[in-house]
């Protein structure tokens, strides 16, 4: 529990591994050794396991909650949960094993900070484990934790272990990732989840838990020039605030300050930020994260879906989309498909141009972007290149500077399905070269 008045951090973890790893297992545990799980729900699980036939109480249950799961006893949704210790807070997303869910495990990923790959040591780096690895890359998740479980299962083996460690590690190498932190575990016991165990004495790394406590979370809110993507236009109607115009909002990234000059885009006009509105009164100063109403200066046509920057660090707007992308929808994406780009508040028709289709996980060294091959549609669960071509001028950064305005979302528009999640790869320079 937190106690009041304390302050705490935020961590946005994933959980990911192949099917029977035990990543729900994991999740339960560290709720429930956590003191993170309501009596009523403990007590359901409980009832839910003696139903199947267990002996004790299923932990996976916690994470597993659709009924086709708890039949089948596996994971298909993503499951998000909310748990807290003294020292952090946590939103969690345990996502789904299965190969046809692997789309599921790029969504609970897309906004983490830390991803949690496990291993059953047993079976060690298996395809879903590297494919898991390379969507993780691909969504630049800053930290990996590399989690070997069922270490029960082979008498608790530093041998055993080491092996895993350097299998994910030489695979990670090729990826870019680094800094991977691996740790054995024995989930269904808890063993180096919650508490230290007394069965690996050769380890003497922290525990899951105390990991997620530990590592460290970047909230440096300049880290990347202040982005504002324009949600609604405020004109309130009476006497008092006849001339009151704001622009609402989320402040994507950075930090934008009254007497800024900014640029709204795609237009290109520039102004003055003369406030900013926030809950309980006017300040100085918004944040990423904020949610804000921005003034200016000029009496300027700006709509929902336009971007308000800092002059000279502003975005330039381009009808043409360099992308990596992820196909989630049943029906494939086509070269020649005119759909709809949904990113930030901002949707605008596209045409898809090109598809490169990326290479298997077992070639690594390709998943930057380059060598894979041309092809003239993208199936569900594969990941590719694409060429897209905007019907007008589209304010994006590279995803790997700015999430928020670097991802984006292809959508049929004849029934508002989701079909593609993408990621921008380079955004153009002012003068308008890549």
């Amino acid at each position: 529990m937190v106690t009041p008045g304390t302050t705490t951090t935020l961590l946005r973890f994933a959980t990911a591994g192949s099917v029977d790893d035990g990543k729900s297992t994991l999740v339960g545990r560290l709720l429930h050794d956590s003191k993170s799980v309501p009596a009523d729900q403990l007590a359901s699980v409980d009832q839910a396991s003696r139903d199947r036939g267990g002996e004790g109480i299923d932990l996976a249950l916690l994470t597993d909650g659709l009924r086709d799961e708890r039949e089948q006893g596996i994971t298909i949704d993503v499951a998000y949960r909310y748990f807290a210790t003294p020292r952090r807070r946590f939103i969690l997303a345990d996502t789904p094993g299965h190969v046809q869910y692997t789309r599921n495990m790029a969504t609970g990923a897309s906004t983490a900070e830390l991803a949690i790959i496990l291993v059953d040591a047993r079976h060690g780096v298996v395809e879903q484990t590297r494919r898991h690895a390379a969507i993780t890359a691909l969504l630049r998740v800053p930290h990996v934790t590399l989690a070997v479980n069922k270490m029960d299962l082979v008498d608790w083996s530093e041998r055993r272990f080491r092996e895993i460690a350097d299998q994910f590690g030489a695979y990670t190498d090729t990826l870019g990732l680094r800094g991977v932190t691996e740790i054995p575990i024995a989930a269904l016991t808890g063993d180096n989840v919650v508490e230290p165990s007394g069965r690996m004495p050769w380890y003497d790394g922290p525990t899951v838990l105390g990991h997620l406590e530990d590592v460290p979370v970047s909230h440096d809110p300049t880290a990347f020039p202040g982005r504002f993507p324009v949600q609604y236009v405020i004109r309130p109607r009476g006497a008092a605030h006849a001339h009151y115009r704001g622009y609402a909002g989320q402040v994507a990234s950075g930090v934008l300050r009254v007497g800024d000059r900014v640029t709204v885009l795609p237009a290109g006009t520039t102004t003055t930020i003369t406030g900013i509105d926030a809950l309980g009164g006017s300040v100085p100063a918004a944040w990423a994260r904020q949610s804000v109403t921005i003034r200016l200066a000029d009496d300027l046509d700006v709509a929902r879906g336009d971007l308000i920057a800092p002059v000279g660090s502003a975005p330039t707007p381009t009808r043409a989309v360099d992308a990596m992308a992820c196909h989630v929808a049943a029906r494939p994406l086509v070269v020649g498909d005119r759909v709809l780009l949904r990113t930030a508040t901002r949707t605008v028709k596209v045409v898809v141009e090109g598809i490169e289709v990326q290479p298997g996980v077992e070639d690594a060294a390709r998943w930057a972007g380059t060598g894979g091959r041309a092809a003239d549609r993208l199936a569900v669960n594969e990941i590719g290149r694409l060429a897209l071509r905007t019907a007008e001028p589209l304010a994006v950064d590279a995803y790997a500077d700015c999430r928020s305005t670097g991802s984006f979302l292809l959508i049929d528009p004849s029934d508002g399905a989701t079909l593609t999640a993408g990621m921008v790869r380079s955004a153009p320079r002012a003068d308008g070269s890549w």
